[in-house]
């Protein structure tokens, strides 16, 4: 594989805790993820997503698997339900392969998940 390993950072929300809800928010901010950054499925190692107490009608996963990474090592967790925080919450940590330097990196924050890190650039 070439390029160094580094890690994306994302996260989105969704208007409601439904299949297909979680299914669109999810698939768009991996899209998002890989586009900006100039990722390619086979430059994928890994991904952590985690999810808010609020958001249970399925695996963001799952969602991930129906845009091209099955064969990306997934997993799921519990995001930490610290009081005030975000409700209705996907996060994404993706680990991959890129000559891109740390700088040169686009993490993505999505609806109403952009105001969680409005320090990156976009």
């Amino acid at each position: 594989m070439p390029g160094t390993v580094r890690a994306l950072r994302g996260a989105t929300t969704v208007a409601e805790d439904s299949e297909a809800q979680v299914t669109a928010r999810v698939q768009e901010l991996l899209s998002e993820l890989m586009a900006k950054n100039g990722i390619a499925h086979t430059d994928v190692i890994s991904a952590i997503f985690t999810a808010t107490a609020d958001v249970v009608s399925m695996f963001p996963a799952t969602a991930a698997r129906g845009i091209g990474f099955g064969s990306v090592p997934l997993l799921c967790a519990s995001e930490i339900p610290v009081p005030g925080s975000m409700p209705h919450c996907i996060r994404v940590l993706l680990h991959v392969h890129t000559e891109r330097p740390p700088a040169d990196l686009r993490h993505v924050y999505l609806h109403g998940a952009q105001v969680l890190r409005d320090d990156l650039p976009v």
